[in-house]
């Protein structure tokens, strides 16, 4: 099984296989009939407050990896992705910040991959 990342303003490629859309809102720019979104979870992202306050300030980043998983460990939501993830072979995490190293989905792989393993 594999999981990887992908801002989902890149293009799609077949070893994209499943591709999951992790944030709470749905991107700007981008029509949900033109993009290739196999699943949204919503669910999964921070909640409004959180990514609020985090803002993708990257001097915020490390306290809202902490706070992130505080808030999703345990969550019907990680568990119903987590579940969802293992019915695959590749699962792409899409996600819509600037900023590929310091957001919601790093997060999100690493715990799933703590799950997973």
């Amino acid at each position: 099984m594999e999981i990887k990342l992908k801002r989902v303003y890149e293009p799609y490629a077949k070893a994209d296989g499943v591709r999951v859309l992790v944030d709470r809102l749905w991107p700007r720019g981008i029509k949900k009939e033109d993009q290739r979104i196999d699943k949204w979870f919503k669910d999964v992202a921070p909640s409004n407050e959180l990514r609020k306050w985090y803002n993708h300030d990257p001097e915020k980043f490390e306290a809202f990896n902490q706070k992130y998983r505080a808030e999703i460990e345990g969550a019907k939501a990680l568990d119903e992705l987590v579940d969802y993830i293992r019915q695959h072979k590749t699962v792409t995490l899409l996600f819509s910040s600037k900023e590929p190293k310091l957001n919601n989905a790093v997060v999100l792989k690493k715990i799933i991959d703590e799950h997973i393993t």
